[in-house]
């Protein structure tokens, strides 16, 4: 056969490749998975004269068969969806578990005769809480010294396929340990005793959660909070070693409120709280005196908040009374009955920290021989350290543009340091403890990132986004030096925006995947979170809520306005109520995002909030409004992320939720997704990644948590089209 001319040749081998590739894209087409279509079964949830039909109200009834196949059906689409990506899924996983020191241990602490502390091991999951004898006179540490184990949580494990801990509490005679542990994610949390001697456990008898725990001086009484059906945590109970009926202490009435229980940190003060998302108030009994009266510190009065730090026969008290952002007073406890702070007191109290519109008094801890508050201004905290003695107070501050600074769990009244936590977007989390008496700071750990991790590589930024109604807005950022360009450039960015928690700029190693491949991370501290005060958190809630969708919006604007990424390279990320954040800004604009990431999404919102049965509903209406009323539905139903879905192109999303999750609940997302799908008119990927074991947490174990952050960032990857750099 004569050979062919070589510019035939050339166009045979085009058109021979060109029917490869369409035969391979047929053939893929083929065998791509076919997301599940949700039943329509009509169900007419029409209030205050507006027509509401929900098709998807029936994927709520779990136990139901069709539900459980629903259910299936989706996770096996999900993962058909990333099986052709799961090698890339694999290597981000085996990265980022790279840059987790496998054996570690947290910075021990010391309380009484003993040294407390964490520890984790290679290849476990859960770390193992010891405990060492303090050494000499001095109580010092010494490592070497025999550990005594605690609490093995890899031993729970074994017989869990989910395991959470609430707490550890060492009875003041150092014999006993109360824990809590939650095995389904549900925050159902079961009360346990253990003998550290011996290590005999027993579930205390009468108690099928317990929300907070306890010891009484004796080291024989155990106070704990149970929870209700919807989860609030309403009661009061006291358990005596030996004795078989638990006694009802108190219990709280008003549905918007929920109880809380501390110690003083002096051991001689117990504290009981009652707190709704605007009133707060509290009850304290002599640790000594078990079975004597819880006395009010302050009459409960609507819209006041407090907090309160005994040391001694004084009280640290933390008040809105005169300004949103509180004040800080020191004031005796008045004896005898009635309350420990009549008004007369108030009004006569020491003021530490004065009212102001421009800075927040976050917390206060009281020592021997300092008082030290938490203090935030400007979008960043500040310590400040206080002489009970007399004398001028003293600041620590920090001097990166944007970070996280905390107060940590102290041990020891009569300390001579406090400690508290630092990190920022390239510093990892660090422990620092500081000399009350002269401030001077000591770097006690900070948290390892295998791999040579150079903080020197990434460079962080905060601008101002300015809002609809002219509001600025903080945003911060941090990207690898290396890797930025003189154009726009993928991004992530990340929002939550609600309870008044602040969304401070944090390390993470799993992040490092991103940023080392060309990602800018990015911040919106939008209204509604707490980042710039108690006022930012109201002008983002109830009927402002609003604000809080609109902020964000105006951020990612602004990102693009000013170069650091397009439309086509912009991924948002929110979880919880940052998933109805995220929910609610690809509504208002759909064309402005490459894709969507909603972890445990609470996108049903007026469905949710009409229904008082549910965990968190009517405790919310504080927080979100009361959707019977009308005024207030308003208010809801013109941001709703799952009521104000519409025909229209939208970018792709990834919903992920948890079977047990008794926060938001599972058929938030899957009800958001089955509508989503319907009245989508692009062709980008809707996911539902549901995991059938775990709770609004997700995975409980350190490397599935990291299996689930590994997914969600192959996700994101491909969608900026990532995945091979």
């Amino acid at each position: 056969m004569p050979s062919m001319p070589a510019w035939r040749a050339l166009a045979h081998t085009a058109v021979l490749a060109t029917s490869l590739i369409c035969a391979t894209r047929a053939a893929q087409a083929q065998d791509a998975p076919t997301a599940p279509v949700a039943a329509k079964k009509p169900r007419d949830v029409s209030i205050h004269g507006d027509r509401r039909i929900d098709d998807y109200f029936w994927l709520r009834e779990k136990d139901q068969p069709d539900v459980q196949a629903h259910l299936q059906a989706e996770a096996a689409y999900a993962d058909a969806w990333f099986k052709p990506l799961a090698a890339s899924e694999q290597k981000l996983f085996e990265e980022m578990k790279g840059r987790v020191q496998q054996r570690d241990q947290g910075v021990p602490q010391r309380q009484g005769r003993w040294w407390y502390v964490s520890r984790i091991d290679v290849g476990q999951q859960y770390p193992v809480y010891v405990r060492r004898a303090a050494q000499g006179p001095q109580r010092l540490y010494d490592a070497s010294a025999p550990e005594q184990v605690l609490l093995d949580l890899n031993e729970l494990a074994r017989t869990r396929k989910f395991v959470n801990l609430n707490g550890l509490s060492v009875s003041p005679d150092d014999k006993l340990l109360a824990y809590a542990v939650d095995a389904t994610g549900a925050r159902d949390f079961e009360l346990h005793v253990r003998d550290i001697a011996t290590g005999a456990d027993r579930v205390v008898a009468t108690t099928p959660h317990a929300d907070a725990f306890e010891w009484a001086a004796d080291s024989r009484t155990l106070f704990y909070i149970r929870h209700n059906d919807a989860r609030r945590s309403h009661q009061l109970w006291r358990h005596r070693l030996g004795t078989a009926a638990d006694t009802l202490v108190h219990e709280e009435k008003d549905e918007l409120f929920n109880l809380m229980l501390a110690k003083s940190l002096d051991g001689r003060t117990l504290m009981l709280g009652s707190r709704s998302k605007d009133t707060m108030d509290w009850r304290l009994l002599p640790a000594a005196q078990p079975e004597g009266r819880w006395r009010e510190v302050l009459p409960r009065r609507a819209g006041q908040e407090y907090a309160v730090t005994p040391f001694g026969a004084e009280l640290l008290l933390r008040i809105n009374d005169r300004g949103v952002n509180f004040r800080l007073l020191r004031l005796p406890m008045k004896a005898g009955a009635g309350v420990l702070v009549p008004a007369e007191g108030l009004a006569r109290a020491r003021e530490l920290i004065a009212a102001r519109d421009d800075a927040m008094v976050e917390q206060a801890v009281a020592f021997k021989t300092h008082a030290v508050a938490q203090i935030r201004e400007g979008g960043s905290v500040k310590l400040r350290i206080y002489p009970l003695g007399g004398g001028a107070p003293r600041d620590i501050a920090f001097q990166e543009l944007a970070y996280g600074a905390t107060l940590a769990s102290q041990r020891e009244f009569d300390a001579m340091h406090v400690r508290f936590t630092y990190n920022s977007l390239t510093t990892p989390t660090s422990t620092y403890e500081a000399e009350l008496a002269t401030g001077d700071l000591q770097l006690l750990k900070v948290a390892p990132v295998q791999g040579g991790y150079d903080a020197s590589l990434y460079a962080t930024e905060r601008l101002w986004a300015t809002a609809p109604d002219g509001v600025k807005v903080p945003v911060s950022l941090v990207w690898r030096k290396d890797k930025r360009r003189t154009g726009p450039q993928p991004l992530l960015l990340y929002g939550y925006g609600s309870y008044g928690h602040p969304s401070d700029p944090r390390f993470g190693s799993g992040r490092l995947s991103l940023l080392d491949r060309g990602v800018i991370y990015a911040i919106a501290h939008v209204r509604g979170g707490g980042d710039l005060g108690r006022q930012w958190y109201l002008d983002g809630k109830l009927a402002k809520k609003m604000n809080t969708f609109t902020d964000f919006v105006a951020c990612a604007e602004a990102l693009v306005k000013q170069g650091y990424t397009q439309p086509g390279q912009l991924i948002i990320h929110g979880g919880s109520a940052g998933g109805l954040l995220v929910g609610a800004a690809t509504n208002l604009r759909p064309d402005l995002f490459k894709a969507v990431v909603a972890q445990v999404p609470f996108v049903d919102v007026i469905n949710t909030m009409l229904d008082a049965s549910l965990p968190l509903t009517t405790e919310e209406y504080i927080e979100w409004g009361n959707p019977n009323q009308a005024g207030e539905y308003a208010w809801m139903r013109a941001y709703s992320p799952y009521d104000n879905l519409k025909p229209a192109v939208y970018p792709a999303v990834l919903a992920k939720t948890a079977i047990n999750d008794s926060q938001v609940p599972y058929w938030e997302a899957a009800k958001y997704v089955a509508r989503l799908r319907e009245l989508n008119q692009g062709k980008a990927p809707v996911l539902f990644d549901i995991n059938m074991t775990a709770g609004h947490g997700g995975a409980s174990g350190r490397f599935d948590a990291l299996r689930e952050a590994a997914r969600t960032n192959t996700f994101m990857l491909q969608q900026w089209g990532l995945l091979n750099d």
